[in-house]
């Protein structure tokens, strides 16, 4: 009896200054959070955008549909995933939930580069060479900040055990949020240069995340406890 009075004691003591966990929301409504705020930017540029002209231009190449499409998809599927990956105990098979929606975004991409090839004359970037692709490049990293900063808040949140894998994957959902984001700002079509430079940025933004994502959510998961 006096051994169970001790221990209740000695747990008494470790449990009195303790505050009480406030539970996260769900995985897929912290994605939504994120996805949103993702909406606000988009919002934002598109009131400095000319909407008619990107209409046409986006008819004009009905794979530029398909790539929109398929980017938007892989920015939604890899936040999903990002958030699940984040959850201690869940599996890593998560990290393959954006995988189709990628590569449908890498081929459609690369349509459209093909088709400048064949179709010179259908707005490819021929007037804005290496300039443009610069510029797609540098607005395509400047957009992910503010994605990035969020990102790495909310995932460091979660206290993920895998850190690596659940900021590789955010780092693609970063990326490909800023890539759909780049449309309300790039005037010109697809062309091998221009597909490099996404091709790079996405790299880019993926390692730059991995860096500040994983390092975030490592001195999370290293914080002692009272």
């Amino acid at each position: 009896m006096a051994t169970d009075r001790r221990l209740d004691d000695v747990v008494a003591r470790l449990s009195a200054d303790l505050a009480p966990v406030r539970r996260l929301p769900s995985p897929p409504v912290r994605a939504a959070c994120w996805i949103g705020i993702a909406a606000v930017l988009a919002a934002g540029l598109a009131l400095s955008c000319d909407l008619p002209a990107l209409g046409r231009r986006l008819m004009v190449a009905p794979d530029m549909w398909l790539a929109v499409l398929a980017s938007t998809t892989t920015a939604v599927l890899a936040a999903l995933a990002a958030f699940e990956l984040s959850v201690p105990g869940r599996s890593a098979r998560w990290a393959l939930l954006p995988v189709p929606a990628l590569v449908l975004w890498m081929s459609a991409s690369g349509l459209g580069c093909l088709r400048t090839w064949t179709m010179p004359d259908g707005g490819g970037m021929g007037e804005g060479g290496m300039g443009e692709a610069r510029h797609c490049l540098l607005n395509i990293v400047l957009i992910s900040v503010p994605l990035m900063a969020v990102m790495a808040v909310m995932v460091r949140r979660a206290c993920p055990l895998r850190p690596n894998l659940t900021a590789l994957v955010s780092g693609l959902a970063i990326a490909a949020a800023s890539a759909t984001l780049l449309n309300f700002d790039h005037p010109y079509d697809a062309s091998a240069v221009d597909l490099a430079a996404h091709l790079v940025a996405v790299l880019i933004v993926m390692g730059l995340n991995q860096v500040v994502g994983a390092r975030a959510a490592s001195g999370r998961a290293s914080m002692p406890r009272p």
